[in-house]
């Protein structure tokens, strides 16, 4: 793994937060095929998704911060795979880091974090849907040992084409 920028602190989200947090998940919306959600959102939209990962349990929000500026680089999450009670014991995980804070292993940090936290949880699994291409964020991911199941073909339209989802996979 990289070394550990020494300038980056990572730490719950927490309300204060929504507007940067907002503003990093719109500029992937707007820009990118990463997330297929095609209409940007205000802080207000965003709130429910805040709330539902709170600092303790196995949906958790990771923030990473500039320690100098306190400027949001980036955040990680662990979310809730599917709805079914069975699967109550599984994770979907994701990273977004702001425009300018790639290749400074602020996504490695985060996902540290994340993990080391998740430890504790009674979850079995990890799962992450990366949109192809990505190949950072496939190299991010199976630097934490997730591995390939399979890849959705044309699963999702977004910016007048169809995109394919690779689908990867963590034992926790």
């Amino acid at each position: 793994m990289p070394a550990e920028p020494t300038e980056v602190q990572v730490r719950p989200g927490v309300e204060a937060d929504l507007a940067a947090l907002t503003d990093i998940y719109n500029h992937y919306v707007q820009s990118t095929p990463i997330t297929f959600d095609t209409v940007a959102f205000t802080p207000e939209e965003r709130r429910p998704w805040l709330l539902s990962h709170p600092e303790d349990g196995p949906h958790r929000l990771k923030v990473a911060v500039a320690a100098d500026s306190q400027a949001i680089l980036g955040y990680a999450t662990s979310s809730a795979f599917r709805a079914k009670p069975a699967y109550g014991t599984s994770v979907e995980v994701t990273v977004y880091l702001a425009p300018d804070a790639g290749g400074r292993g602020v996504g490695t940090l985060l996902y540290k974090a994340l993990f080391e936290a998740l430890a504790e949880e009674d979850l079995h699994r990890a799962y992450a849907g990366i949109a192809q291409p990505n190949e950072a964020s496939v190299r991010l991911h199976e630097r934490f040992g997730f591995r390939h199941l399979g890849t959705y073909r044309e699963v999702g339209r977004k910016f007048g084409r169809y995109w394919d989802v690779a689908w990867y996979e963590k034992d926790l």
